[in-house]
């Protein structure tokens, strides 16, 4: 019996999701990555391949399925050639939409939920501050109620997709320090006292644009307040597991295309008259890696599988912690020991594990750090 993993539909899924990947991502990655954002052409062609609203109903203008079959999609692309930094800048809307989403409001979703999902239109999510960000019952961007209008001042650092973002999804506060007096507030590309940085230049994800936001005296109209006022942590945690499961399928994914693409270089490349993998200390770090990748994803799908089941299950944050560092754990050995195998040329930028190199040292720092989801597991074991 096929697991949810790999029903028929989510082969059919995989074919399509490969067939892209191939033809409209992996020629043209790396001059993006040294453009340093991604075409919105690229949205619009994920659009039109029934990719880009992937696990978002068809009442607002998505394809349906799953949450699954977004990591689906996510986990194919990336053993199909791309990387976890196209990833994260083509399918920003995974987080910046589903609050919307949920809150339902018609002319939300028309004016904001719709585009997005055609590829006309880029969503993001801002929360993390200068000050902080894993501290979200902490932030300072206030958001005071004047009329029709909130006036927002402050501003938001490292926001995925927010140089090119046609709107923000933004925690604000609304009310009184705490979790208790946070808000969503859709902040629009336009608006004046709206100002966004130049790209940030990081270390990996190059693809995927990234800035600092500032609101000084920005008026946003009350319409785009997302559901009631002061309930924005409770959306936000909501949401939490699933980015951060995300963000543990992009892991075990990349290990295992640098699995894939170590074995297929160690059979090739030879030393002394012998390919490499002719050699014990070669042969016995595939094996490592091929065991890490393996643990990493059977856990992580298990965890999954659990989530979608019973999401509101008492030990499932800390069990999403536990796959989440999991995965990271097993993806920082595997990238690692794939560009030492492959030698001189995994140091080299036309290698796609150097990419995969780079790439990988985020994810224990998005979604919340590996400190941070260690002490989530430490909560579970000393309860």
């Amino acid at each position: 019996m096929s697991s949810r993993w790999n029903t028929p539909e989510r082969q059919l899924l995989r074919a399509t999701t490969r067939r892209f990947t191939e033809r409209e991502i992996v020629p043209h990655l790396p001059a993006w990555e040294e453009a340093g954002e991604l075409p919105r052409s690229l949205h619009r062609a994920a659009a039109k391949a029934g990719l880009l609203g992937v696990g978002f109903p068809e009442s607002v203008g998505g394809s349906g399925g799953e949450p699954i079959d977004t990591l689906v999609v996510a986990e194919e692309m990336i053993l199909s050639g791309a990387s976890s930094g196209l990833i994260a800048g083509l399918f920003t809307h995974g987080i910046g939409l589903p609050h919307l989403v949920a809150a339902a409001d018609p002319d939300q979703l028309d004016r904001f939920v719709r585009p997005v999902l055609a590829g006309d239109h880029i969503a993001a999510l801002a929360v993390t501050e200068p000050e902080g960000g894993s501290d979200v019952a902490s932030i300072h961007t206030r958001a005071v109620r004047d009329g029709d209008h909130y006036v927002v001042t402050g501003a938001k650092l490292f926001i995925t997709s927010g140089v090119r973002a046609d709107f923000v999804t933004t925690a604000v506060r609304t009310g009184e320090p705490g979790a208790g007096g946070i808000s969503l507030l859709v902040i629009e590309r336009g608006t004046p006292g709206f100002t966004v940085s130049s790209p940030l230049k990081k270390m990996g994800w190059w693809c995927s644009d990234t800035a600092e936001l500032r609101f000084d005296d920005a008026r946003v109209p009350v319409t785009n307040l997302v559901g009631s006022e002061n309930s924005g942590f409770g959306q936000l945690m909501t949401q939490f597991a699933a980015e951060r499961l995300s963000l543990a399928v992009q892991a075990y994914a990349t290990a295992a295309r640098c699995l894939a693409l170590t074995v297929d270089w160690v059979k090739i490349r030879e030393t002394f008259g012998r390919p490499l993998s002719g050699r014990q200390v070669v042969r016995h770090k595939i094996a490592e890696m091929a065991r890490q990748v393996d643990v990493a994803r059977t856990y992580t799908r298990a965890v999954i599988d659990d989530w979608i089941d019973d999401p509101a299950q008492a030990d499932l944050v800390s069990r999403v912690a536990m796959a989440k560092n999991t995965a990271v754990a097993a993806c920082d050995e595997v990238v690692d020991a794939a560009v030492q195998l492959h030698g001189g040329m995994g140091y080299l930028r036309e290698t796609e594990v150097e990419r995969h190199y780079r790439d990988a040292r985020i994810l224990g720092i998005g979604g919340g750090t590996t400190e941070i989801m260690t002490e989530l597991i430490s909560r579970l074991v000393l309860a």
